[in-house]
Formats: C-alpha cells, structure tokens, sequence
C-alpha cells in the first residue's frame, strides 16, 4: 500500500460515512424503520443490497481460492442465480402477503409459534457458524495480506495484523449498522456493489494483462480447470457413473470433491434455502413497499449473481497461472515445490493479486472494493441476527415493549453476535477453505428449514406437527456432524488424525458433506411427511393465502398485475445467461 491508495481509500470511507450519517438522520426509532427500512426501498436499492450482502468475505478469501485450486468447479454454485428467480416469481407473493419481519415469523403464520422460535434459534446458531466467524476471518485474511507487518501490543498480548484486520472491519461495520438499521445497511450496500465491481473487474484485467491474456490462462491453467464437470468426475474413469474424484475402497460414499451428483441434487437445496427462506438475503425483498418492487429487485440480484465467475474465480485462476510461470515472484509460495497449489495458502488468492499486480492509486480502489465486501457482508448478517432476536424472541417474552425498547434490544444483539463470531475463529482457520467451510456448514443446516419452507408452500396438507418435527431432527442431524467435524478441524489432542479409521465417527466424518446433507433432506421430507398425515390438518383459514392450495381470486389478481413484460423478457435473460456460462466453460 503506498500514499495514493491511503489517499483513494480514506475518499472512499468518507463518501460513505457520509452516506451512512445522512441514512441514519432519515431514520425513525420504530422497529418497522430500522428492521425493514419504513418497507419502503426500491427495486435498485433491494437488488444491489442482496448482491452485496452475498458478495462478501467467502468471495473475497474463499472463492477466488477456489479458482485458484480447483479452477472453475465452484462457479456452480454462482450460476445458482436462477434460485432469485424462484424467490421474485414463487416466495415473494407469499412474503408479501403476510406482511411479516421474518422468516420464522412466516413459519408461525403457516404452522405455530414454536416453529417461529425454533427457526430463530437455527438460524442464530448458522449465522454465528458461518457469516458472522467467516466475515471477521476474512477480514483479517485481507489485512494479514496487504499489511503484514502491522502489529499492536497491549499490556503483554500482540496482535498481529490478522487480528488488527479483524476487529477494524467489525468496529466499523457495527457502527453504522447498530445506528442505522436495515436503512442504513441498504443504502450503503448500494454503494458498495458498485465499488466492489469496478474494483474486482480492475483486477481481472490487469492480471490477464500482466500474464499474456486469456489465451495464455487457458494454456496454463490447462482444459480441467476450465471445465465446468470434468473436475466432478474422477480421474481415470470419465464417463462412468462414479460421483467422486480420487476413489477409494468406499467411494460412492466418501471423499469427494465436488461430485455431480452432489452438485446436481444437494447444490439447489441449499441455494434454495439461501437466497429463499434465509432471513439474511429475503430481508432486504421484506423491505420493498410491495411485490412489483421485491420481485424487480430478485430478478435485479439474479443479474449482478452473475459476475462473481468472472471477478473472483478468474482472478483466483489468473494468480495461479502467474505463480506457475513466475511472472510474479511473490506468488510463487502459493505453490509447493512439485507446483502444486497449497490450499491453504491459496486463500489469500485476491488480496495478493491486489498487493502484486495493481499500480498504486489502482490498488487503493480495489482494497476499498475488498473492504465494501467484508463490510456490506457483515452489515447484512448484523441486521438480520438483531431483528430475528428482537421480533422472534425478545418480542414473544415483553410483547409490551416499547418501539423505542425493540431497537434498542436489536442494538444490543448484534453486539452479543460480533463477540460471539470471534470466538469461532479458529475454527474457521483449522477448516481446508473458507469456502469449503462455510459450504459444508450450510449444507447440514439447509435441508430442514428447505422443506418446511417450500412443502408448506405448495402442499397444504402439511401441518404444524410435521413442521416441527422435520426441524428437530434435521437440526440435531446436523450439529451431530458439526460435532463430530469440530474437533478434526481444530486438531484437538486426540483427533490430529482424526477418528479410527472405519470406526462409526470416522465413517460419518468422511462422508462427503453434499451426501450428508442429502441424506438430511431425505429424512426431513419422511419425517414432516409422515408426522403431517397421521395428524390433523391445519386449519384452512390459519393457512388461506399461505400455499398454493388456499389462494384466493383477490391473491391471484393482486400477483398478476404487479408483473409484466418486463420481469419476464429480464427472468429469460438472466436463465439465457445461466445456460451460456455452463455451455462456455467446458473445457
């Protein structure tokens, strides 16, 4: 970092303190303004929000990893895109509808209370397992990278600059987030995806530039890691059924690395869940003043979904392609001496290219664009953390609470999160990759709170029973692998080589995360299945208007004139888009 980036990125901060200050004195102190923005933001503010809210630090350290190790095998869960889509067309109608701040709040409409309370809690615990530990760590990565020398003592403890990293993007996030609420959070996110797009396309080009251009990645990186599927098949064996690369003496089961089959049956669980039902993305479509809007600013979202293979994962290869030819010396360490990527080290994939291949004045935009990431990224799971707390929990125990009080409460959650998200770092640092991490921590809490959300949208005989059962033991399947995972990924005395092997810990430690998580889903769709039909039905008018089953005329005519040829011909876009990215990278 020289003088002109200090200079571009202090410019950068204060255009949006600035931004930020002027949101927050617009801000009301009701909870319908601070955790839905006064449902008044459009469709641009709601697209740019989801996007920045979902680029953030597993992009930034994890994906462009990825690129750099696997090529772009990864780019399949972005082209997921499509699952915006099923939000604007399929879910928003509902959300809307119901008028309600949170997702478990539309579960309690659909089903019960204590299914309202019980995603809350789910969805707490994942948020602290995965964004909010993942946005600090990432954080850290970032400044470890670019200012490895920085070190501050206090008393007898030093921190270095990863620590440093962390704390800063957390205190300063916190701020404007803890004051201004959703408003807040989506106005500057707005500004943040526009940062980070230009700043992320500055690096494609002139790394590409610096290795020779795209040919010459193509040549380096070689036909695998540009192909889409192969990388999905194991080697020796292309063609054949087997979902595993490397097989071993169980490999239908174990150690894959990104298998087809997973990716075709479990990738869409949790992509539906995400950009769906999770109350960190759906929020900002809560916020719209009514369908038209939230369905404009999905399809909006799906669009920009669409960058990240070519600002993060290219970047990711392109680095690879100057460690491999030396072009860039200080990237070499990310490869061992045979020229093998070291995963590890390969997290670090884009900020190093924003240390080592931008001039001055350059770099600067692109770190304030790293920054936006990190920040727009940990806003958004702040926000949501404090409203599902405040309106799911807080709520039901002081229904007389004041507007004033709610805030106030939200305030203080996010606070509990942030110290809590440090806790989990290491973790997070003993996992193989950020992104694999946060992949298979999503993946074994998905698949239950994925088939309550949409079995109960489109089949109305599901009932509260059902619901709640396929949550309990979906959850407890899923902390089950969490805790048997932990203490392999920490190294922990005892588990540096993990459980006996063939022992009934080891097996399901090695099962492959996609595998596992469809076998969550299975058991969730038998269990609410089963439980719903040797039980009652719901109600039909606790349920009208929130399935498919009981709309009414009214509900029909109200979501038919709030779209028209312009959702449609930019929903075909989007899928055309979609189908050319998967017919170009093939190897």
């Amino acid at each position: 970092m020289e003088f002109l980036d200090w200079i571009v990125v202090a410019a950068y901060f204060c255009v949006l303190l600035g931004l930020a200050w002027w949101v927050i004195r617009q801000s009301k102190q009701t909870t319908d303004d601070y955790f839905l923005a006064g449902r008044n933001l459009g469709w641009v503010i709601v697209g740019a929000s989801i996007f920045a809210s979902n680029i953030g630090s597993e992009h930034l350290v994890g994906l462009a990893g990825s690129g750099c190790t696997d090529g772009v095998a990864m780019a399949h869960y972005e082209l997921h895109a499509w699952c915006l889509l099923v939000l604007g067309w399929i879910m928003v109608p509902f959300y809307a509808r119901s008028l309600v701040y949170t997702m478990p709040e539309f579960l309690e409409k659909r089903y019960s209370p204590t299914a309202r309370w019980m995603l809350s809690i789910i969805s707490l615990v994942a948020y602290v397992l995965t964004k909010v530990a993942v946005g600090i760590f990432a954080g850290g990565v970032v400044f470890a990278t670019l200012l490895p020398e920085l070190e501050l003592t206090i008393g007898s403890v030093t921190l270095d600059s990863f620590w440093i990293g962390s704390v800063a993007v957390i205190l300063f996030t916190g701020l404007y987030t803890v004051l201004g609420g959703l408003r807040a959070v989506a106005y500057t996110e707005a500004l943040q995806t526009l940062i980070l797009i230009v700043g992320s396309v500055l690096v494609t080009i002139y790394g590409l530039n610096q290795l020779g251009g795209w040919q010459e990645l193509r040549n380096i990186c070689g036909s695998d890691m540009f192909n889409l599927w192969k990388p999905l098949v194991p080697e020796g064996v292309q063609g054949t059924w087997i979902p595993v690369k490397e097989p071993t003496r169980l490999a239908w089961y174990f150690n894959g690395n990104y298998p087809w089959l997973g990716m075709l049956f479990c990738a869409p669980i949790i992509g539906l869940w995400y950009w769906c039902t999770d109350q960190y993305i759906v929020q900002r479509a809560l916020g719209a003043p009514n369908e038209r809007e939230a369905r404009r600013g999905s399809i909006f979202a799906a669009m920009l979904k669409l960058l990240p293979v070519f600002i993060f994962i290219i970047p990711g290869m392109i680095c690879f392609a100057l460690a491999s030819t030396d072009k860039v010396a200080a990237l070499r360490p990310l490869l061992d001496a045979d020229g093998h990527v070291i995963a590890d080290r390969c997290q670090a994939a884009f900020p190093l290219m924003v240390k080592h291949v931008l001039p001055a004045g350059v770099r600067g935009i692109v770190v304030a664009g790293l920054l936006s990431a990190l920040m727009s990224s940990l806003a958004g799971v702040f926000n949501a953390s404090s409203t599902l707390f405040t309106m799911d929990l807080y709520q039901k125990f002081r229904p007389k609470a004041s507007q004033q009080q709610l805030v106030w409460v939200g305030r203080l959650a996010t606070v509990m999160m942030v110290l809590v998200g440090l806790a989990w770092i290491p973790v997070i640092r003993g996992s193989r990759g950020l992104y694999d991490y946060l992949q298979g921590v999503q993946g074994y809490l998905a698949p239950p709170i994925f088939v309550v959300f949409f079995l109960g949208v489109f089949h109305k005989r599901l009932n509260a029973k059902g619901c709640l059962a396929a949550l309990l033991v979906g959850f407890f399947l899923g902390v089950f692998r969490l805790a048997v995972d932990t203490p392999v990924s920490l190294g922990l005395a005892g588990f540096e080589d993990g459980y006996p092997t063939g022992s009934f810990l080891w097996i399901v430690n090695n099962i492959y995360f996609q595998y596992y998580s469809l076998l969550i889903f299975l058991v969730c769709v038998v269990v609410m299945v089963g439980v719903s039909y040797i039980s009652a039905p719901p109600p039909i008018e606790q349920i009208r208007g929130l399935t498919f089953g009981t709309l009414t005329d009214e509900d029909k005519a109200t979501t038919r004139s709030s779209w028209n040829w312009i959702d449609v011909s930019a929903s075909v876009a989007v899928l055309v888009a979609i189908l050319a990215a998967y017919l170009f990278f093939v190897g």
